[in-house]
Order: C-alpha cells, then structure tokens, then sequence
C-alpha cells in the first residue's frame, strides 16, 4: 500500500509499505479515502519535534476514511461504513478521558502525522473507540475537515469563548481553513462578525461566506476600523489564532470582560503582555487546543444539516506538495483536501 512519509526536514516521499495485520480486539482497519491539510502539518514538515519522533513517520493529522474490516469484539461498525478518526491516540482510562475531555488526555501517546504515523497512508488499524461515524449525506471531502478544523472552531468558540447568539466576534485570518469555519459557525447562530483578511479577493469570498465587516489587514489597522465599528466599545470575542504582533491589537478591540481564545500562533508564539491592561479590563485570555471527540460530532451534525466547510483546493496523493505550497502560501482561501 502507499503511504505518505516523512524522511527528515521537508522530504517528503510516496513509499510503497507492507499492508497493515488484520485488526486485533477492539480495533478498526480503515481504508483511507481523504485527508485535509492544516498548519500542525507544515509545522511537522518543517522539522518541529524530531527529537520527539522516529523517522520515517507517515504524515497526515486529519482525514476520512470507510471501514475495510472489524476486528474481534467491536460491534458498532462494518466494512463500508464512512468514518472520520480522531487525530490523538488517547488512553480513554484516564480521569479527562472518562469526562470526555479527550484533548487533556493525561497519558496521549501523541498525535497523529506528528509523534506516530498518521493518516496518510491507505490502510491502518486504529481501536474503534477512536473512530466516528459520518451522518448520510456528508461527502468524503466535507468529512474530512471535521477532525480538526470544525471541531477546533467548535471547541474554541462554544466550549471556551462560551460565544453567543447576537454578540460580536472579531476572526482573525477569516480565510483559513479554521476562519471561514468560524465565520459560518457564528453567523449561524446570529453573531455579529467582523474578519481580516490579507487581500481583496480573500476580502470578497469573506463578505460571501455571510461576514458583516471585512478588513483588508495589508491596508488598514483591525484595531482602529474594529473600533470604529463598534462605537468604541469593543467586540465581546476575538478568535485568534495567529499570535505574533497583531496579538495585542487583538485584545485592544476586546470591551471589557470580553474573551479572547487561541489555538495557533502562525505569525510568531511570543508576545509582550500589558497585565496591567489584562487586569483592568478584566480581559478573559483562553487557550484551546484540540478538541474533544463531542466536537467532531457536533461539526459532522453541522455538516448534516447543511453548515459545509469551504474548500479551497483538492489535489490527488501524487500532487500533494502542491496543496502543502498552496497552504504555506498564504493564499488559501478554506480547506485543502488530498483524495487517495
């Protein structure tokens, strides 16, 4: 079978590997139908966390896939049925896990594509507690951004912002893969959305999705016009997930009280912070990573009722490098989606 690997620092092969044993008790065999691209891949790519890792590592932390074989004692599942895994192998015997909060696992034996092999590979086993069905009518493609993209927004904005109906998010980077998922998410329940993006033609696709205020970031301060827009009072939460210098402008646009929640830090993981300024406004700063197996649900459920993931690009497995370029390039606008 194939399999995506990663031989050291931006080497990236397509290798012919045995076929995966039979599944044992309580496992899956899962035949891989698509995987989506996200930012904790280019980071792997790059070289982060070798010193954690053996190489060769087959890539890939989300995707979907149909079940190719059950192994003894499961019985939620058959050959065919579509699926989408989770991208962290959990203990589900610790305290965290039990409460379902599987993204605090206290015994994770790593993540998918990052610490073990991942999901880009044809066939794997992988223990069925660990595998959720997809609802009738949510394709391959849409699947396979519910792992990671929804569930993180789903996680982040619900979980942790505790987001409202009618309350005013500021999205930072509306047109990545987790942006546009957030400004859908938001404005399906009524909030008032304000996004940045990098470029006019992201700027147009942004007031599209339903956005009520695109700011071109390049051209203008988010912080001024965010502002202006809301009579100086400030948005009740900001989702970010880009770090760097535009951190603190991020939590100058917060009114008081208002929560700031973030899971990446794309533009730089180091910032200098006023606490005097935090404490005085009584600023709620909440960090997410992952999401819980409830999450993934929920997204996939959103899908079902007709709340879809955009897509910016799909490629096939033999032209994956250029989904991985047009990631790093800046330019996406959505998902990128690698079929097998």
């Amino acid at each position: 079978m194939r399999a995506l690997t990663l031989l050291g620092d931006r080497q990236l092969e397509i290798r012919d590997v045995p076929d995966p044993s039979p599944p044992g008790a309580g496992e899956v065999q899962v035949r891989v139908k698509a995987i989506g691209l996200n930012h904790i891949d280019v980071w792997g790519f790059r070289g982060m966390a070798f010193a954690k890792r053996k190489m060769p590592l087959v890539v890939g932390a989300e995707a979907a896939g149909e079940i190719a074989s059950v192994g003894p004692g499961v019985t939620g599942f058959k050959p065919g049925d579509r699926v989408v895994m989770y991208g962290a192998l959990t203990c589900g015997k610790c305290k965290a896990c039990l409460e379902g909060r599987d993204n605090l696992c206290e015994n994770v034996a790593g993540i998918m594509g990052f610490h073990v092999d991942g999901f880009a590979q044809d066939l794997m086993n992988l223990p069925a507690r660990l595998v959720i069905p997809v609802p009738a009518g949510v394709s391959m493609r849409d699947a396979a951004c519910a792992p990671i993209a929804y569930s993180t927004v789903e996680h982040m904005l619900f979980d942790n912002a505790k987001l409202q109906p009618g309350e005013t998010i500021l999205v930072q980077a509306g047109g990545s893969g987790i942006g546009t998922a957030a400004i859908k998410m938001a404005k399906a329940i009524g909030c008032t959305v304000i996004t940045t993006v990098g470029d006019d033609d992201k700027a147009a696709k942004a007031k599209a999705l339903g956005a009520d205020h695109v700011i071109n970031y390049r051209t203008n301060r988010f912080e001024t016009i965010t502002r202006k827009l809301t009579n100086k009072k400030g948005v009740d939460v900001v989702f970010e997930h880009v770090g760097g210098e535009g951190f603190n402008g991020s939590l100058l646009v917060l009114k008081r009280g208002g929560r700031l929640v973030t899971c990446g830090s794309t533009a730089g993981p180091s910032i200098t912070l006023n606490l005097m300024q935090l404490f005085q406004q009584q600023y709620k700063i909440l960090g997410s990573f992952g999401a819980s197996m409830r999450n993934i649900r929920d997204g996939l459920d959103k899908m079902a009722n007709g709340l879809l993931p955009v897509i910016d690009t799909e490629v096939p497995l033999a032209d994956f490098a250029l989904g991985l370029a047009r990631l790093e390039s800046r330019q996406v606008f959505g998902k990128i989606i690698v079929h097998f």
